[in-house]
């Protein structure tokens, strides 16, 4: 995919998934399934122990992740960077949850992930 080029809609199709994983993941703490789409840069920061203490920590004060809606997708030459608006099961208001899209190796993986 040209990152420049593609429309919102493209960006979304394949950034949505990958995020759907990614929080089911977290939310189940499978650490396996959590980095699936993750590039190594990414896998070599996110080990079991750290993703453990993160989700058991969000986990607590703001419960598990609710909806999430687009906000806005950036693009660069080689990634588009993707912005929701972000809920949560306990937690009142809204939050932000953002993942960098990359194709590397004839796959769409995700170079970073934060929701604040």
């Amino acid at each position: 995919m040209d990152f420049e080029a593609a429309s919102d809609d493209d960006i979304l199709a394949v950034a949505t998934p990958i995020m759907d994983n990614l929080m089911s993941a977290s939310s189940e703490i499978d650490h396996a399934r959590h980095t699936r789409d993750f590039t190594d840069r990414l896998k070599q920061i996110v080990m079991p122990d750290y993703l453990r203490a993160v989700c058991e920590k969000y986990q607590s004060e703001k419960g598990f992740f609710a909806r999430r809606e687009p906000v806005a997708v950036f693009r660069r030459p080689d990634s588009a960077a993707i912005v929701w608006r972000q809920y949560f099961t306990r937690a009142p208001g809204e939050f932000v949850a953002e993942m960098v899209l990359v194709y590397r190796d004839g796959r769409y993986l995700c170079d970073h992930a934060a929701v604040f």
